[in-house]
């Protein structure tokens, strides 16, 4: 009887083996292909063949061995790993949630349930209901921030109006770089790829911190209109990402990018990723997510620098002069001077001078001996006036940074050097400059990468490039009694330079420092002390070096920005003479999509003068 029922048993045990097998789901042919799996794998075209490489550079990040190239044998793991028994946090239906609520949907796999201890807590404590894209203004003084900066607030429900958002979460993706490296080190590194890339979540007041107080960032808050399972997806694929390593590309795949890739995750069909060509500049992902209907609300946080500025500026000037010297120390909070004035002007001084002494104690260090006894006769102080009106809150910008123009600039203009005449077509891909149309952008600012100036000489017709500009910034910042930042510049690339006998194109290197005074509200002078090194073969010695000067006035408004003023240089090393310039340029902005522009410079080079003027058109995509 026991050897009759063994053969049985086998048999039982083999068929349900089979039927188990049986069972299993396998992929239709093109799956692989579909645009959600191949956002969900960070996959992008070959630029050579009809392959796919996936962007994710962390073996952890794929089940299969050759899934960083392959999207059919990435799929035909991720199938087969999710319909294994079991659970637990390395399962694979835990590891890549997204992936698996997909698949099974495709494939309309039973939608078990799974205990996976990690996600399900982390999920449960980002208690996310609304997502909320958020745009940190550009900061001129740190590389990785040039641009402006993105990130996500995870924002949960909304009980009432006063749910305190600060202490939501946030997705962030960042360079993961080493704390002792250069601002030079790093924009090297950034821009050829030399940091992983991290995707991290920190809390909200964490980077209200770091962009809003330190870096003093305007912040724009964009909350979308993802629906409540948009969101699940959104934070389901960023638990397969978290932590995992993207190579950051200061250019493409930096912080905007990794963003777009989570919403297209979240709205299959936005494909936001196709709207990136050679670069992802922030101000320009967040145009492109306002322009495909996805934002619900948009709300404006000043920082703690716009916000003091705001309330200085609210004061005339004499009761400006008069809140600096109360908060140097050279008047008393409640001196003659305090008393000579209204309740109400003497209210404004108080809470101007305070917002001022406490934004220095916190962001500039001044000492706590001196800040804190002041700032407390302040509050005193103001606390004894009971019926003055506070001061108006900072007004929103009427014109939003993703308001302002496009940043890639294409340009064809006519002009003339010395009796030669000329056609000049200039492409700039980013970003702007100081007398490109100002909204949305920071006055005095100046940004721009990989401009080529080409140039067709209608004499000979001889084709020239006149200048590459691989980097080139600006910041002109305007001092007052408050405030003294430092007006700066620097670029790099190639230009032509005359060596006395011919053109040629030279590689330079150039800086300045110096200070900017405001004159009235659109206009500002300058005067920056240089420095220009050039080095060649067709210069005598291989290189020069000039230390200069560079004096002139600024004007900005949305109609026409102008630029005017002088430089000299001494070349001192192979020429041993000076260059001197007088220059005017001006733009005529048409909206924000056109501008006119004309130049004039008159130049003494070499003992002999020389005029260039150049007038066209400049055009923003």
């Amino acid at each position: 009887m026991g050897n009759i029922l063994r053969p049985r048993q086998a048999a039982l045990w083999l068929a349900c083996s089979l039927s188990a097998q049986a069972a299993l789901a396998v992929a239709p042919d093109e799956l692989h292909q579909h645009p959600v799996w191949l956002t969900l794998g960070h996959y992008q075209p070959d630029r050579f063949g009809a392959g796919y490489t996936s962007q994710a550079d962390d073996s952890s990040f794929f089940l299969s061995e050759n899934g960083k190239t392959s999207p059919r044998e990435e799929l035909e793991a991720t199938l087969a790993a999710i319909q294994e028994p079991g659970e637990g946090n390395n399962h694979a239906r835990c590891r890549f949630p997204a992936r698996d609520a997909w698949l099974r949907e495709q494939l309309d796999l039973p939608a078990d349930p799974v205990v996976c201890p990690a996600y399900d807590e982390w999920a449960a404590e980002l208690n996310t209901e609304k997502v909320t894209l958020v745009f940190a203004a550009s900061y001129l003084n740190s590389p990785s921030s040039m641009f402006g900066h993105t990130f996500l607030r995870l924002d949960p429900p909304q009980e009432d109006e006063e749910a305190d958002l600060l202490l939501a979460n946030t997705i962030s993706y960042a360079a993961d770089a080493a704390e002792h490296d250069s601002e030079l080190l790093f924009a090297y590194r950034g821009i050829f790829g030399g940091y992983p890339g991290i995707t991290s979540i920190r809390p909200y007041y964490e980077m209200i911190r770091l962009y809003n107080d330190i870096e003093h960032r305007d912040l724009w808050e964009y909350t979308l209109n993802l629906t409540q399972p948009e969101v699940d997806t959104m934070l389901a694929h960023t638990w397969e990402i978290q932590d995992k390593n993207f190579d950051y590309y200061f250019f493409d795949e930096n912080c905007a990018y990794r963003l777009l890739a989570l919403i297209d995750a979240a709205r299959p069909g936005t494909n936001l990723l196709g709207e990136v060509s050679t670069h992802a500049i922030p101000s320009d992902t967040v145009r492109w997510v306002r322009d495909a209907d996805l934002v619900e609300s948009i709300h404006y946080r000043p920082s703690a620098a716009t916000a003091v500025s705001h309330s200085l500026d609210t004061l005339p000037r004499d009761h400006q002069t008069l809140a600096a010297a109360i908060a140097n120390g050279y008047v008393q909070v409640n001196g003659p001077e305090m008393q000579q004035l209204s309740t109400q002007e003497r209210a404004w001084v108080l809470d101007a001078t305070y917002d001022y002494v406490r934004y220095q104690s916190e962001a500039r260090g001044w000492p706590r001996e001196f800040s804190a006894p002041l700032s407390h006769q302040l509050l005193i102080s103001r606390s004894r006036i009971d019926d003055a009106q506070e001061i108006p809150a900072v007004p929103e910008p009427v014109v939003r940074d993703d308001q302002g123009h496009d940043t890639f600039r294409v340009s064809l203009g006519s002009g003339q050097l010395d009796h030669a005449e000329f056609t000049q077509l200039t492409l700039r891909p980013a970003y702007h400059d100081v007398l490109d149309p100002p909204e949305g952008y920071r006055s005095g600012a100046q940004l721009q990468f990989l401009r080529l100036d080409a140039r067709l000489y209608h004499d000979n017709d001889e084709l020239q490039v006149e200048q590459i500009v691989g980097v080139e910034i600006r910041s002109l910042s305007p001092r007052n009694q408050f405030f003294s930042p430092i007006s700066w510049q620097v670029g790099f690339g190639g230009r032509r330079t005359d060596t006395g006998t011919q053109r040629v194109l030279t590689p330079y290197l150039e800086g300045g420092a110096g200070g900017s005074w405001s004159l009235n509200y659109n206009t500002q002078a300058f005067a920056v002390a240089t420095a220009d090194l050039e080095i060649d073969d067709d210069i005598r010695r291989g290189y020069d070096f000039a230390p200069g000067a560079d004096l002139g006035l600024l004007h900005q408004n949305n109609r026409f920005s102008l630029l005017a003023g002088a430089k000299t240089k001494a070349w001192i090393i192979s020429s041993q003479h000076r260059q001197d310039q007088l220059y005017v340029k001006g733009n005529l902005h048409l909206g924000r999509e056109f501008s006119l522009f004309a130049e004039f410079t008159r130049e003494d080079h070499f003992n002999r003068y020389q005029s260039i003027w150049q007038a066209g058109i400049h055009a923003y995509f």
